[in-house]
């Protein structure tokens, strides 16, 4: 057996799939609509024959992120990792969907950065904190405004919002169909 040096490999997707592949990263406050919407570009994309993954951060934090806190370090590793893990599977051919609140620009860019500028479609779901808040489907907001929670995101945390996105989902009084569509049509549009 010979040692064969990796930088001599062909890439992934090479060998994979030839067609071009993106990462749809889905940001937003917590019970914006984010893995609503992600969940819905998935069967979307699915049902026009295409492969994704499907990356919610809530499923993350009990696997690939379970030993990270909330703190800003942890919350900047969560979104490493996770960038990391999209850019290996959309080398390999993969329409990666990423729904994670992914507060920060500075760590947003660099998902960028590390996955392509080109590959990258940041979707921000821009829902009123008054209204992620009523949602509530965790008991967050609710927790965090009475002290139990530390370094919620819109409460005591903060939430930047993305300067540029590719795409603003309107997280209130949307019509889900349409702006799935437009999803769809933005995301083929980059593949």
């Amino acid at each position: 057996m010979t040692h064969t040096p990796i930088s001599t490999l062909k890439k992934p997707e090479i060998l994979m799939n030839s067609s071009k592949t993106c990462v749809v990263w889905f940001t937003g406050l917590s019970g914006a609509g984010k893995s609503t919407l992600a969940a819905a570009l998935n069967t979307q994309l699915l049902a026009l024959g295409k492969q994704t993954c499907l990356l919610d951060g809530d499923v993350l934090r009990k696997g690939l992120n379970s030993d990270l806190a909330y703190s800003e370090a942890d919350r900047r590793e969560s979104m490493r990792r996770v960038a990391e893990v999209s850019k290996l599977m959309a080398d390999s051919g993969l329409i990666v969907i990423t729904a994670l609140i992914s507060p920060f620009r500075a760590d947003r860019e660099l998902a960028r950065q590390l996955i392509g500028a080109d590959r990258f479609v940041e979707v921000y779901v821009n829902t009123p904190l008054s209204v992620c808040e009523a949602r509530d489907v965790k008991g967050l907001y609710r927790r965090a405004r009475i002290g139990e929670v530390n370094n919620m995101t819109g409460i005591t945390s903060p939430y930047e919002v993305p300067e540029a996105p590719d795409f603003i989902a309107a997280g209130l009084d949307c019509d889900l169909d349409s702006m799935i569509i437009q999803l769809c049509t933005l995301v083929l549009s980059r593949i």
